[in-house]
């Protein structure tokens, strides 16, 4: 089982930069992924971007350029550097950890709201 606990998001202003947090315990296997996932009002769940173990990145089109993410292996934290925010960015965020790239499990979501 694993268990993710979120931290970071609020309220900003479009142009504003937000960093998310994303921390896992308990028992999960070295090959494994985690990642950021948003859902808005009456929208469903997309991906925003995923870093595997390895370091390999993913990011969701409408967010290059602007979204960094990246992990402490060694604290087994997921951070989401958000810059150059816009309104359409306003939703629920959603941590994701994918063990062993089989078992999955969600965080509780954090909101990110971004005023015009």
């Amino acid at each position: 089982q694993v268990q993710l606990v979120e931290s970071g998001g609020g309220l900003v202003q479009a142009g504003g930069s937000l960093r998310l947090s994303c921390a896992a315990s308990g028992r999960f296997g070295r090959n494994n992924a985690m990642g950021w996932y948003r859902q808005g009002p009456g929208n469903q769940r997309t991906l925003v971007a995923t870093i595997t173990s390895g370091g390999f990145t993913n990011y969701a089109d409408s967010v290059k350029g602007r979204f960094t993410i990246s992990r402490d292996n060694a604290k087994n934290t997921v951070y989401l550097q958000m810059n150059n925010l816009k309104p359409e960015d306003t939703a629920v965020y959603i941590c994701n950890f994918l063990d062993q790239l089989t078992f999955n499990y969600w965080g509780q979501g954090t909101q990110v709201t971004v005023s015009s």
